[in-house]
């Protein structure tokens, strides 16, 4: 019986190890991939993701239409229109292709930081 437990407590002490040899690369992987989506990503998105949220944006539509009242009383209206409506219309109509959304606020930082950058070399150049 002991003989029998060797093989396998060695086949799981190799995966662990090999496991843990990956994690690190993996983590990299993931890291440098925050900046673009990937074609997979791409076409869920457009495949799956984009209709839910498009539907969730009619849904909370109509919900907003049916709780303005009681928004209103409450005196949370832009609140209630921005989770129920802004949020997923933005995510549908705004949000990159494959992005998540953290994706797509690295990106839109970046695009802008390249903007104030050029901007920035133009005045230098038309002050010259």
């Amino acid at each position: 019986m002991k003989r029998a437990k060797r093989p396998v407590v060695a086949s799981v002490l190799a995966s662990t190890m090999l496991f843990a040899a990956m994690a690190p690369v993996t983590a990299q992987a993931a890291e440098s991939q925050l900046d673009r989506p990937g074609e997979m990503a791409m076409i869920g998105d457009a495949v799956f993701a984009r209709p839910l949220l498009l539907a969730s944006t009619v849904v909370g539509a109509g919900l907003y239409v049916v709780t303005l009242p009681f928004s209103l009383l409450g005196g949370n209206p832009g609140e209630a229109g921005e989770v129920l409506v802004m949020n997923p219309g933005k995510n549908t109509f705004v949000r990159c292709l494959g992005c998540t959304p953290a994706q797509h606020e690295s990106l839109k930082a970046e695009k802008e930081l390249q903007e104030n950058e050029k901007q920035e070399q133009e005045a230098v150049a038309s002050a010259e």
